[in-house]
């Protein structure tokens, strides 16, 4: 049965039957729990709540959070106040709501009994904790979720030190693939990994706001990352064997593999979705064969002649003097630049010369050890690098391509490990599941991630295509920002706190701001409610 139809049944259709018999030993009609809205102002009436709680139904987040709120509630109501009772409710909707609904021995207690609840200090500590846990997983999950920026290879849209928001929504929230995991930990816990495999769900993506475009920044699981050399994890296992060799890694350092959504996240600019054809040339990007649109906050690297030094505070007000590289002669230096801050250099007296660094076509750039620049699809018969590449296209689901030795390189890691098929090579000819071929069709949606930091970037010049089932969310808003580089009142980022991200940069919105303050206005006024629900009848009121 479609994962979709699974999910309706038990997210909806079977809580909604159970609701219909609660509604009946409630004293109401039954067919008013399957009207839309209306159905929950009965709920309300039920539990005691006043109306204006359908405010909190209606706004994103906050409406996950209350919908707990009244399951629990309406357990309490019918007489299971146990801590079990309450997990239920919360984690098992279309099992509890039916027992409620459907076991005769089950009544309704009322308010009055209500009131006479006493906890321990121990059970509402657990009581809190779990709910805690369970509406943060959940919104974590499915809805938005908070990520650190570890680099600098989305300078300057992004910095070392922002922390910001990525919204699950917006292009639908992916089902967890490993769903036994330690909660809020990612992929290790002190060294050992924090979930267990054994049990693995298809992929599967919930309904969201739309599908990736172009320009989005996107939050993404590292394609490379099914296998971690744990010596040197921050970069590609991949990478490293093809500079050290396969067998001088595994002699040296323990190797993990990871399932799809526990690979580590990476953040990126996405410049190519499925079906585009991409090619840069002289280190312009082109999609479709036009110029690609370029950020302003984008950057390439140059070598500045300058004639004696430049006055550190200078290169500061331009956010420049920590990326500065001096060379042995003191008269070179290099800086990654944005097209504005290039523009204010050349007004400095002492710039003699600010000239691009650029590779060629067929040139290759020095990089670990000597060797070449290691781009995408790392084989001799590609003479390309990351100011000189392609043309190249992005797959797309449904289509197909030919297969020949020479273009093989650009498919195999999608038609044998994102696509779980069997791919070898028998003198001279392909065989994909055992069957002799010359051609592709691809199962899933492909995009090119690119940093907007283009000469420091990790990025799909180097590894590929990211998969659709990689995909995590959009990065939407900076909450916070810290320079790791600065201490003081300097450290904290203000012009960057509360923004958005946008396809030019960031914008500023207050509208998150209100969000929090709703929550916390609503998080009081649950705690008002609970306290006066654990006050003795004689006192209440009177606190």
């Amino acid at each position: 049965m479609n994962l979709l139809i699974i999910l309706f049944i038990l997210g909806v259709v079977i809580p909604f039957i159970g609701l219909y018999k609660i509604f009946e030993k409630a004293g109401y009609k039954g067919w008013q729990a399957l009207v839309p809205i209306y159905n929950y102002t009965i709920w309300l009436k039920i539990i005691n709540k006043p109306k204006w709680w359908l405010i909190f139904l209606v706004i994103p987040f906050i409406n996950w959070i209350a919908l707990l709120l009244m399951r629990a509630d309406l357990a309490n109501y019918f007489g299971k106040r146990t801590f079990a009772h309450h997990l239920a409710a919360w984690l098992l909707p279309f099992i509890y709501l039916p027992y409620l609904g459907f076991d005769p021995k089950i009544k309704l207690v009322g308010y009055s009994d209500k009131d006479k609840i006493s906890r321990g200090t121990i059970r509402e500590w657990a009581d809190a904790i779990v709910f805690a846990v369970i509406a943060a997983t959940i919104i974590r999950t499915f809805l938005i979720e908070a990520f650190t920026i570890p680099s600098s290879s989305m300078e300057r849209t992004l910095l070392n030190g922002d922390y910001l928001f990525v919204s699950k929504l917006s292009y639908g929230p992916r089902i967890p693939m490993t769903p036994l995991s330690i909660p809020f930990v990612h992929s290790s816990l002190m060294g050992k990994k924090s979930y267990i495999e054994s049990v693995q769900l298809p992929y599967y993506r919930l309904p969201g706001f739309g599908k990736i475009k172009r320009n989005d920044v996107v939050v993404f699981n590292f394609p490379e990352g099914d296998t971690v050399a744990l010596m040197n994890t921050n970069t590609s296992y991949y990478g490293l064997c093809r500079i050290y060799g396969r067998e001088a890694i595994w002699r040296n350092s323990e190797i993990a593999f990871r399932p799809v959504d526990k690979e580590d996240n990476y953040i990126k600019r996405c410049v190519a979705i499925s079906g585009d054809t991409l090619q840069v040339v002289n280190r312009k990007l082109m999609i479709n064969g036009k110029e690609a649109f370029l950020a302003n906050t984008a950057q390439f690297n140059y070598d500045i002649k300058v004639d004696g030094a430049i006055n550190p505070k200078r290169l500061e007000e331009l956010n420049l003097n920590e990326q500065a590289q001096i060379s042995k002669e003191g008269y070179e230096m290099a800086f990654p630049l944005t097209n504005e801050n290039r523009e204010k250099l050349k007004t400095f007296s002492n710039i003699k010369e600010i000239s691009p660094q650029q590779f060629g076509a067929g040139e290759f750039m020095p990089q670990i050890g000597g060797m070449p620049d290691d781009v995408f699809p790392h084989t001799s018969k590609f003479q390309w690098n990351r100011d000189n590449y392609g043309p190249i296209v992005i797959p797309k689901k449904g289509g197909t391509v030919k297969l020949t030795i020479d273009s093989l390189p650009l498919y195999e890691r999608l038609i044998s490990l994102y696509e779980h098929n069997k791919l070898e090579v028998k003198d001279g000819k392909i065989f994909i599941n055992g069957q002799q071929t010359d051609s592709y069709t691809f199962k899933m949606d492909y995009y090119w991630m690119m940093g907007d930091n283009r000469h420091n970037s990790l990025d799909s010049r180097y590894w590929g295509y990211v998969p659709d089932d990689h995909i995590v969310g959009k990065g939407v808003f900076i909450w916070m920002s810290l320079d790791p580089y600065t201490a003081g009142s300097k450290k904290f980022r203000w012009e960057r706190a509360f923004t958005f991200i946008n396809t030019e940069g960031l914008s500023r919105s207050y509208f998150i701001p209100f969000l929090i303050f709703l929550g916390l206005f609503f998080g009081y006024s649950y705690y008002r409610g609970r306290k006066i629900m654990n006050t003795p009848p004689s006192t209440k009121g009177k606190d």
